[in-house]
C-alpha cells in the first residue's frame, strides 16, 4: 500500500462511485461504532460495499459494516459512510484521508461525523450527545498527520488553518435542534488516540488536565482532510462509557456497542432534523 494517496488513486475510487449512482450527494455523513443503523433511514438507496471500491481502506471492526448508502434523507440528497477506517487497524494515515477526498471530489461540501467516545466530564453520563466543539489533535502533534506528504494543491493549501474545524452555524443549528426536541446536547473538546487500546489512568488524567471532555479512536484525521479541502463540518460524539480517571472502570467494545444501540434513536432525530436544515 502506498505512503502517500494520489490524485489517480481518488478518481479512480470516485468514479467507480459515479458509475453506480447518478446521485449527487450534497451532505455527507460518517457513522461511529455501534450506529450505523441511522443508514437504514435513507430513502431510495444506492449501496455500495466499500469493498468493491478501488483503494478503499477495508473497515475490520464489529459495529463498522463497510459500505457507502447514497440516497434521500429529508429531503436532501446524501451519501452515508456505514463504517469507517481507524489508524489502528494497519492503514496508512493519508488512507483514512481518502474516503474524504473522494466526497469532495463528488462536490460533497457538508459533512457530519459522529463517534463513540468515552466521556472525561464528570457530569457526563453514558448516552448523552456531545456537539464537539474543537479537538486536541494528539496524532498530528506526534507527527502521524494525514495531510503529511506532497500536499494535493487541488484541495487546499500546503498550510491550512485549523482555528475553526467544526463551522459554528452547525454547531449552533445542533444546539437549536436538541433544544426543540428535549434532548440535551453537551458541548465539548474531543481527542483522539490512536487505539486499539484503551486510555490508562494516566492517560485520562492528562486529557483532563488539558481540557479534554471526550476521547476516542477517530474523527480528528478525517476533520483535518474535511477542513483542509474547505468542507463545513458538524461533529457530534455520542458518549458510550464513563471513564474513571483513577481506573475503576474497565471499558470493552461490546459495552461500546450496546451503548450506541440505545442512542442511536436520539441521534437520529437530532442528525435528520439537522440535515433537513443544512
Amino acid at each position: 500500500m502506498p505512503k502517500f494517496i494520489t490524485i489517480e488513486q481518488i478518481d479512480a475510487a470516485t468514479d467507480a462511485i459515479r458509475a453506480r449512482t447518478d446521485i449527487k450527494p450534497e451532505i455527507a455523513m460518517i457513522l461511529g461504532s455501534g450506529l450505523g443503523e441511522l443508514a437504514d433511514s435513507i430513502e431510495n438507496p444506492t449501496i455500495i460495499p466499500t469493498r468493491e471500491i478501488p483503494h478503499w481502506p477495508v473497515s475490520t471492526v464489529p459495529g463498522h459494516k463497510g459500505r457507502l448508502v447514497i440516497g434521500t434523507l429529508e429531503g436532501k440528497k446524501v451519501l452515508v459512510l456505514q463504517g469507517r477506517t481507524h489508524y489502528y487497524e494497519g492503514h496508512e494515515i493519508s488512507q483514512i484521508g481518502l474516503p474524504i477526498r473522494v466526497m469532495q471530489r463528488l462536490g460533497i461540501e457538508k459533512l457530519i461525523i459522529t463517534n463513540a467516545a468515552g466521556g472525561l466530564r464528570e457530569s457526563f453520563v453514558t448516552t448523552d450527545l456531545m456537539i464537539i466543539t474543537d479537538h486536541l489533535a494528539l496524532l498530528p502533534m506526534c507527527g502521524v498527520n494525514p495531510l503529511r506528504g506532497p500536499n494535493l494543491d487541488e484541495f487546499g493549501t500546503r498550510f491550512p488553518d485549523m482555528s475553526a474545524v467544526y463551522d459554528p452555524e452547525y454547531i449552533q443549528l445542533a444546539r437549536e435542534v436538541g433544544q426543540e426536541q428535549g434532548i440535551p446536547m453537551q458541548e465539548g473538546v474531543y481527542a483522539c488516540l490512536s487505539g486499539p487500546t484503551f486510555e490508562t489512568p494516566a492517560d485520562c488524567r492528562f486529557l483532563k488536565l488539558v481540557g479534554v471532555d471526550a476521547v476516542g479512536m477517530s474523527t480528528v484525521p478525517e476533520a483535518i482532510v474535511a477542513k483542509h479541502g474547505g468542507m463545513r463540518i458538524l461533529g457530534i460524539s455520542t458518549i458510550t462509557n464513563k471513564i474513571d480517571p483513577d481506573g475503576t472502570n474497565k471499558a470493552t467494545h461490546e459495552e461500546v456497542l450496546e451503548a450506541g444501540d440505545i442512542i442511536a434513536p436520539k441521534l437520529m432525530k437530532i442528525v435528520r432534523t439537522v440535515v433537513g436544515r443544512m
